[in-house]
């Protein structure tokens, strides 16, 4: 049975790992976002190309 200091940090890390995924899930969001508005502006900028 695990101590309460070992119950304790296996809290801690679970939340910190909680709080990094729904970081990295943030991160992807906007990145896949910003590549989109990157194409919308590159398709925009050639179809009013002279």
């Amino acid at each position: 049975m695990p101590t309460p200091e070992e119950a304790s940090a296996e809290q801690k890390r679970l939340a910190q790992e909680t709080k990094n995924e729904k970081l990295m899930w943030w991160y992807l969001a906007y990145f896949l976002f910003g590549i989109h508005i990157i194409a919308f502006v590159m398709i925009f900028a050639i179809k009013h190309a002279k």
